[in-house]
C-alpha cells in the first residue's frame, strides 16, 4: 500500500461530520427513504424498530396522515412526531440513511421557532414537576404501606 493511498484512507476515516452527512444523504427530488430509517437517523428514536412501532402506533403522521413504517418520504413532507408528551412538527430538509452526531441530525429537519419554543418550556416543565416530586427510592416498607392504607382510607 502506497502512501498516497494511505493518506486517501485516513482523510476518508477522519472526513469531518458534515462531509459525512453529505456523502450519505440522498439527493435528488425522485430519491426516496423510509419514514423509520428516517426518524432513527434523525435522533427522534433510539432505535430503527422503535421508530417504526412509533409510525405503526399511529405516533407519526406525514402531511398530516398516518403512515406505514416503509412510507417513502421525500424532501419537503411535514411531519407531526409525538413521543411520550414532548410532539414535534418538522419540514424534512434532508434525506440520509446514516445517524450522526446530534448536531448533524438536526440538519436534516427545519422546526419553526414557535414549535421549538413550546416543546422547550414544556420540557422545562415537566423537568420542573419531576424535581418537586421526587420518586422514592425502592419498594415501600410494610409499616409505608400501612400508612398509606390508612390515609386512603379515611378520605
Amino acid at each position: 500500500m502506497g502512501a498516497g493511498t494511505m493518506r486517501e484512507a485516513a482523510a476518508t476515516f477522519f472526513a469531518p461530520p458534515a462531509k459525512l452527512l453529505e456523502d450519505h444523504a440522498v439527493t435528488g427530488p425522485e430519491h426516496r427513504l423510509r419514514i423509520d430509517k428516517w426518524l432513527w437517523a434523525a435522533r427522534f428514536f433510539k432505535t430503527r424498530s422503535l421508530a417504526a412501532e412509533a409510525v405503526a402506533g399511529g405516533k407519526v403522521q406525514v402531511n398530516g396522515e398516518r403512515a406505514k413504517p416503509s412510507r417513502a418520504l421525500k424532501v419537503g413532507d411535514r411531519l407531526s412526531i409525538r413521543t411520550g408528551t414532548l410532539s414535534w412538527e418538522v419540514t424534512v430538509t434532508v434525506l440520509s440513511e446514516r445517524r450522526g452526531p446530534a448536531d448533524e441530525a438536526r440538519k436534516l429537519y427545519l422546526e419553526s421557532e414557535d414549535r421549538r419554543r413550546e416543546r422547550e418550556e414544556q420540557a422545562a416543565l415537566l423537568a420542573a414537576q419531576r424535581r418537586s416530586a421526587p420518586f422514592s427510592k425502592g419498594r415501600p416498607t410494610k409499616k409505608a404501606r400501612r400508612q398509606l392504607t390508612r390515609f386512603t382510607q379515611d378520605t
